[in-house]
């Protein structure tokens, strides 16, 4: 992304009213340890404030000082700190990762190459795809190493990191965001009130800053529940990542979802599971249960039991499919887990943080040095033309497999065909390829089709009942 600096150019649309901030000044970044301690004011004033140091906002803060901006990244924790995730980097997430010249820090990690998938008493193994722009491999690593690792690159390339800082609340002035009142939360960190031209929220799934500008989820998108913990394990080392798609619960019941088993090729492996709330089974679901009901059916060969767990799982809920809004106001951009970025159809949010931190540090980077605030305004279509479609085919696909015959049958007939589960491979992993029509890219088509033909027929029986979302015309998106 070199060109991150002015790719766009653009005139103030006529009813734009937000208003330029005075330019910055004085030097252009460097590092405060946490040697410095608490301060009780901030009195230097930064172009871009980015709240939150994981995917989204690391990445974010290294593309915007590559391209030679001043931006402060505040992180509430200390690296290398622990994070609920299942680990695993999909194509998508390495090709961006490399791209910020992480390419020889990954290749210490376990590196796997492709899904084995698991149903109904049948196993396939599945390479990725080829796609334009990707590597045909991934890899596993613990958030807890992985965090640190990007947020050390955004800070070798001219950031500022405050650790043990947390972004208590925005600052905001005649409707615009000025800043944040920063609350030190351990060692090292800083307090008092931090001023900057822009601010990204990047806190992840849970964001309370987002929360604090009027962020919301849209009840009716779907969002996921899961659960994982770490075991000891003889098959860490697999060259597979591996996925069940015939979870059940404790009382037999298939559940829309998966379990998966991840390698970290240390002796260690990530186990977890993940429900759908779209199921009728959301409602009261216990995910401890569920995740002893998938630990005991997973074979014997991987030593999953008791007496290897290397402690209690962790888990959390998921927003999906651009579920969380409003993601952009005259003065902020809200990235990641955050703004509901995780892709619906395989609970993969690693990559779309990194991608939606690097679609923000593009605009952002537009409107200081074009001096044109309204910039902001394009990272809400960048992310509908990039996203949008996509992800209203995969919120139609979660609802259908939420009815347990649709999810059966629809396992088992792909379980008896590797072309099949290729096909599903790769629309799910997002790894189409838009300039080519392969079975893959046509089945998707027929998937689009079928959406936008439920949502038209929705759409007209809402219509008749003077339902508001048919006054808006857009009853699945």
């Amino acid at each position: 992304m070199a060109g991150v600096r002015c790719r766009l150019r653009l005139l103030p649309p006529a009813s734009c009213s937000w208003r330029l901030l005075p330019p910055m000044a004085g030097v252009r970044c460097r590092l405060w340890l946490a040697s410095l301690g608490s301060i009780s004011s901030v009195p230097k004033r930064y172009e871009v404030l980015v709240v939150g140091a994981g995917p989204a906002g690391a990445s974010c803060a290294y593309w915007l000082a590559k391209a030679g901006h001043e931006v402060l990244l505040v992180e509430k924790k200390a690296f290398p700190r622990e994070k609920t995730c299942g680990d695993g980097l999909t194509p998508r997430a390495v090709r961006q990762l490399e791209d910020m010249g992480l390419r020889s820090e990954l290749a210490s990690s376990h590196r796997y190459g492709g899904l084995r998938s698991h149903g109904f008493g049948h196993t396939l193994e599945l390479a990725w795809p080829e796609a334009p722009g990707l590597p045909r491999y991934g890899y596993v690593i613990t958030r807890k190493d992985l965090d640190a690792l990007v947020a050390a690159r955004a800070v070798k390339a001219g950031a500022e990191l405050w650790e043990h800082t947390e972004a208590a609340s925005p600052i905001s002035e005649e409707g615009l965001v000025k800043g944040a009142r920063l609350v030190a939360s351990g060692d090292g960190g800083h307090s008092g009130e931090l001023r900057a031209n822009y601010v990204v929220v990047a806190d992840g799934a849970n964001s309370r800053f987002g929360w604090a500008l009027g962020t919301s989820r849209e009840r009716s998108y779907p969002q996921g529940m899961a659960l994982r913990g770490y075991w000891s394990s003889p098959l860490s080392h697999e060259p597979w990542i591996d996925s069940w798609l015939d979870v059940r619960d404790s009382a037999g019941r298939t559940v829309p979802g998966y379990g998966w088993v991840f390698g970290l090729g240390d002796g260690r492996v990530n186990v977890g599971v993940g429900l759908l709330s779209t199921s009728s089974l959301w409602k009261g679901a216990n995910t401890s249960r569920l995740m002893e009901a998938f630990c005991q059916m997973l074979p014997a060969e991987w030593g999953v039991s008791p007496e290897t767990s290397l402690g209690p799982p962790t888990g959390g809920r998921l927003p999906m499919g651009l579920s969380v809004g409003p993601r952009s106001g005259p003065r902020h951009l809200v990235v990641g887990d955050a703004s509901g970025m995780i892709n619906p159809f395989n609970g993969e949010g690693i990559a779309y943080g990194y991608e939606t931190g690097r679609l923000a540090a593009e605009v952002l980077s537009e409107a200081l040095t074009s001096g044109n605030p309204c910039a902001l305004a394009l990272y809400e279509d960048m992310l509908r033309a990039r996203y949008g479609l996509y992800y209203k085919v995969a919120r139609a696909f979660v609802r259908a497999i939420s009815n347990p015959q649709v999810m059966k049958v629809c396992v088992t007939t792909g379980m008896h065909s590797r072309t099949v589960m290729e096909w599903a491979l790769r629309i799910m992993s997002n790894s189409l390829r838009p300039d080519e029509l392969g079975p893959a890219e046509a089945a998707y088509k027929a998937l689009v089709a079928a959406t936008w033909a439920t949502s038209l027929k929705r759409s007209r029986v809402s219509a008749s009942s003077g339902s508001p979302w048919a006054k808006l015309g857009n009853i699945i998106s």
